[in-house]
């Protein structure tokens, strides 16, 4: 590998200049490795590194090198990101480094300014930063200047690839980048940038899909880990209960004067985070909405400042904005309360801790959470907080286990131990996003014949595995439903449904979104929310509590007053995929006896009294369990996907064992009735099942309709079953389980 000062003299004086200005006494590895690919090569280029080690100087330093020794005639970099803060974030750190370097750079999303868009289509040159769903507009909206915004693209740099690749969303992307490839007769070179990827080599074959192009995946030698981490764990004190004095609970005007419970769980995360400029990361909207109201309340309570702010996804950009500008002063200690919308790379300068409410559902997630501290050479510092509802005398085995502390614990171990990430998905039927640019690009080029727009479809790289049968029969099914339309010369273009469709600009979007009414008190655009409600009622949003003055259906508007208060509130949403070997260390933390240095008192209690739930039952040795009388209890140790293959693969067999009632419980374990009660005839069979090979195109009812992507409603049935039965399920660990199964018979 060249050495630091050997790559640092590849840099002209504005990089130099900005190097020194931040101290830096050399480059860091992974800057090195970039710059070889970069200026060495004509190759593609994954960077994968922990978060703040310096990924995206690493890219831009010798990309804007190329650009400033060599000029493009147009825009030369294309930055897409997933997220608006990220772009409105890297927009400020890149336009420190090209302050003496003459690069524009425009970011292009829907809160930016219509004038400086069109500056941009006028002039085209310089950095863009954009989200897909901008580009997805550009593509359709724009057609005709795609060559003279993109003829001379020399890079194209997709931030955060590890939660776009397999996604409907990532494979969008990856489309766009192809229909800009051919568009302008070239191949731009692809810049992948992620802290957090599994299967790097999987990885770079999802970046580079569709380009002539090698990709580099530089290896760089993970650092020695060094965290400040701890979990504590609390149980949810009900009112009247001994063990503090009263719990937190809803507070009304008519009410404001009495004494208010304190649940104990949340008085020790406020305490973590007083005084710390920290973030508070919840597994979803309704509970980030309800921590940040339960903060603001304690800090009433001890006459405390409310320092507290809130960030997800259905808040105003004003809001986001204030949130993310506060955490950047280094003056302002705040504490913000956030979703996946701060998981990413957003620099906030030096952020103390980081409280974690539950368990992550990934490993990767963890990481990217827990990397959002400890920057400026200073250890990651996490906390993760657990509560859960105490046992009555009659609780069921399953109710036992606390589930959360557990997962919480197998993701830490996973990584400590063999440095496991989750690996990319893939989608081999993606159908929603096959209806989407099915529509997109009829839509940019106005008509075509089916020949050549099958032609251009399914040679995009998301759609590979795809038969023109299954595309005939989508096409058919759009035409019927007025999607597509003939004309006389036999050509298709969009029908009025389809146009009723893509003149929304919700249509550039392939992830699932709602129809939100917007917020607002006074002159203040609040957030939104999903469903109206009527003038009085009152609801959460932005960590406080709102009253409906006025309801305008029509415009979707909600015209508010500010109410004291704590609501909870609910948004429809997926809580993403749980990977089976965090299943499998989960049942590895049940069985040892390892005590883990990050647990705290209460943490370490209750994972004893766990285990000593789980020898005593039996759980430890044996997945199926008897529970009493007809009742059963199945603990697979399974992932999402294959958890969810077994649970169907029992229910086709279900008449035969004389099985009912079956439930399920996330994917930790499903208790079902089992008249016979015979074990060994319930594992005979499913055995009998894996034996021959679990077809998973047998586990779909022809009734069902698996809907599950954003455009799946316009799908025909049969092929949403035959994308579910390929991308939903996966038996080759469920057959495994079930051998292991039959072999403890």
């Amino acid at each position: 590998m060249t050495d630091s000062n050997q790559v640092f003299n590849l840099f002209p004086d504005f990089i130099k200049n900005y190097i020194y200005r931040h101290r830096w006494e050399e480059l860091r590895e992974i800057q090195i490795a970039a710059a070889e690919t970069i200026l060495q090569t004509d190759h593609n280029l994954l960077l994968t590194s922990s978060t703040a080690s310096g990924k995206t100087e690493a890219a831009f330093f010798p990309i804007l090198s190329d650009l400033y020794r060599n000029p493009s005639s147009s825009v030369g970099v294309l930055y897409i990101a997933p997220l608006k803060a990220l772009i409105n974030d890297q927009f400020e750190r890149i336009q420190e480094l090209l302050d003496e370097s003459g690069i524009p750079v425009t970011h292009w999303h829907g809160d930016v300014a219509k004038s400086h868009k069109q500056k941009l289509l006028e002039h085209p040159k310089g950095i863009l930063q954009i989200t897909p769903e901008s580009l997805e507009s550009l593509l359709m909206r724009k057609h005709n200047e795609i060559p003279a915004l993109f003829g001379d693209l020399r890079y194209i740099i997709l931030d955060e690839i590890h939660i776009l690749s397999g996604s409907d969303r990532g494979n969008q992307m990856i489309c766009q980048i192809n229909r800009i490839d051919r568009i302008i007769h070239k191949s731009p070179r692809r810049i992948g940038l992620s802290a957090t990827v599994g299967n790097p080599e999987q990885a770079a074959l999802w970046l580079s899909a569709g380009s002539p192009r090698e990709t580099d995946v530089p290896s760089i030698p993970p650092k020695k880990l060094h965290w400040k981490l701890g979990m504590e764990h609390f149980f949810i004190q009900q009112p009247g209960t001994e063990a503090d004095e009263v719990p937190l609970e809803a507070e009304s005007e008519e009410n404001a004067e009495k004494p208010l419970p304190i649940d104990a769980g949340y008085e020790y995360m406020y305490d973590c985070v007083k005084n710390v400029k920290s973030l508070v990361f919840s597994n979803s909207r309704e509970e980030t909405e309800y921590l940040t109201a339960t903060f603001r309340q304690i800090a009433s309570r001890r006459g405390d400042p409310d320092i507290f702010l809130i960030h997800h996804g259905n808040l105003s950009a004003a809001l986001r904005e204030e949130a993310e500008q506060k955490m950047k002063d280094p003056d302002i200690r705040a504490v913000t309360c956030a979703t996946v919308t701060m998981e990413l790379g957003i620099d906030i300068g030096r952020l103390e801790r980081v409280l974690q409410s539950e368990a992550p559902t990934s490993v990767s997630s963890f990481l990217q959470r827990l990397g959002r501290s400890g920057r400026r050479g200073e250890p990651p510092e996490m906390m993760m907080v657990f509560r859960e509802e105490d046992e009555v005398p009659n609780t069921p085995l399953p109710d036992l286990i606390p589930w959360e502390l557990i997962r919480g614990i197998a993701i830490v171990q996973l990584y400590v131990e063999s440095r496991f990430i989750e690996p990319p998905s893939e989608k081999e039927l993606p159908f929603s996003l096959l209806f989407h640019q099915t529509l997109s690009i009829l839509a940019s080029c106005g008509e075509l014949t089916p020949a050549v727009l099958c032609e251009r479809v399914l040679t995009l790289p998301p759609f590979r595995k795809v038969t023109k049968e299954d595309y005939r029969e989508l096409i058919v099914d759009m035409i019927q439903n007025e999607f597509l339309e003939w004309t006389p010369e036999k050509t298709l273009i969009i029908g009025l449904k389809g146009e009723k469709i893509i003149s929304s600009f919700r249509f550039f979007a392939v992830f699932k979104d709602t129809t939100d009414y917007t917020v607002r008190c006074g002159s203040d655009e609040i957030g939104t929310i999903s469903n109206p409600l009527p003038v009085g009622d009152r609801f959460a949003l932005a960590g406080r509590v709102w009253e409906v003055e006025e309801l305008d259906i029509r415009h979707k508007l909600i015209y508010v007053k500010s109410v004291k208060g704590k609501m909870e509130v609910s948004w429809p949403g997926d809580y993403g995929e749980i990977h089976t070997r965090i299943l499998e260390r989960m049942w590895q933390v049940l069985k040892e006896d390892t005590v883990y240095p990050y647990l705290k008192p209460n943490a370490r209690i209750r994972l004893e009294k766990a285990r000593h739930v789980a020898r005593n039952s039996g759980m430890t040795e044996r997945m199926l369990i008897h529970l009493g009388g007809y009742t059963w209890c199945l603990f697979p140790w399974l992932g999402t996907r294959s958890f969810r293959t077994l649970r169907k693969v029992i229910k086709t067999q279900a008449q035969t064992l004389g099985i009912t009632n079956l439930e399920f419980q996330g994917c930790e374990y499903m208790t079902f009735r089992m008249e016979n009660g015979d074990e060994h005839a319930f594992a005979h069979r499913l055995m009998q099942v894996a034996s021959q090979g679990i077809d998973t195109r047998m586990l779909v009812s022809p009734t069902e309709s698996p809907v599950f992507e954003k455009f799946d409603p316009y799908i025909p049935g049969d092929l949403l079953r035959k994308a579910y039965a390929r991308d939903r399920l996966r038996p080759d660990e469920a057959e495994r389980r079930i051998q292991e199964l039959f072999n403890q018979r």
